[in-house]
C-alpha cells in the first residue's frame, strides 16, 4: 500500500537511481502520472515531458480497457475486446473520440512544454499503475518509433499479466509491487485523488523553468 502518488514516485525514483547523471527523459502518462514524473525527474536530475495515450474502455464498462490509442492515432486492441462486446466499429469510433481528447490536451500542454525529442535518450515511461497495461503498451510503442537509446517502463504496482505484456516492449521494466489479488490501481493507494489539467500544466511549467535555469 502506497501513501499517495508522491510516496510511490519517491520509491520508484530510488529503484531508478542508477540513471542519475544520465539526464534521463521521464515521460509521464497524463494525467495521474505527471506529478509522479516530476518527482522522479527531480530526483534523477532528468527532464520531464508527457507521452499522450488514452484508454479505450469497454462498451458497458468504460473503466475496463479493451484497447488504447496514441497521439498519432495508432491503436492497440486487447485480446479481451471481442468478448467485452467491442466491435470494430465501436473501437474505431472510441479511438477517434480519445484522439480528440489528446489533441485538446496537447493544445493545453504544448504552449507550456514543447515536446522533447526522445531520440538517443534514456527514456523512462511512468504511470501510476497497470491494470491491463493497455495505455503503457501504446506509450512504449509510440516512444520506440522515435529511437530512444534505452526504454524503461516504471510503475509502482501492476497486475501480473499486464506486467508480462509490458516487459516484452521495454528494455527494462521497474515495478515495485506485483500483487496476486489485483482489482484496480487505486486499491493500492491510501490517497488516490484525480489529477486535473491544472496540476499537469503546473508540473510541466516547473520542469520547463528548471530546464531553462540549467
Amino acid at each position: 500500500m502506497f501513501r499517495d502518488r508522491d510516496d510511490a514516485a519517491r520509491q520508484l525514483a530510488g529503484s531508478l537511481a542508477r540513471y542519475r547523471g544520465q539526464r534521463p527523459l521521464v515521460l509521464a502518462i497524463p494525467r495521474g502520472a505527471v506529478p509522479m514524473g516530476r518527482i522522479i525527474a527531480d530526483v534523477l536530475d532528468g527532464e520531464l515531458d508527457v507521452v499522450l495515450v488514452r484508454k479505450i474502455g469497454a462498451p458497458h464498462n468504460p473503466e475496463f480497457a479493451v484497447g488504447s490509442v496514441d497521439e498519432s492515432g495508432q491503436t492497440y486492441i486487447t485480446e479481451a475486446a471481442a468478448g467485452a462486446g467491442a466491435s470494430a466499429a465501436y473501437l474505431a469510433e472510441r479511438g477517434q473520440t480519445e484522439l480528440a481528447v489528446m489533441h485538446a490536451r496537447r493544445a493545453l500542454y504544448t504552449p507550456v512544454r514543447p515536446p522533447v525529442d526522445p531520440a538517443g535518450r534514456v527514456v523512462i515511461v511512468v504511470d501510476d499503475g497497470l491494470a491491463t497495461g493497455a495505455t503503457m503498451i501504446s506509450a512504449l510503442r509510440s516512444v520506440r518509433t522515435r529511437n530512444p537509446a534505452r526504454l524503461i517502463a516504471a510503475v509502482p504496482v501492476s497486475a501480473p499479466d499486464a506486467l508480462a505484456r509490458v516487459r516484452e516492449l521495454a528494455d527494462e521494466t521497474v515495478c515495485l509491487e506485483v500483487p496476486a489479488g489485483f482489482a484496480a490501481v487505486g486499491q493500492f493507494y491510501r490517497d488516490f485523488p484525480q489529477v486535473d489539467d491544472a496540476e499537469v500544466i503546473a508540473a510541466l511549467a516547473a520542469a520547463c523553468a528548471g530546464s531553462h535555469a540549467d
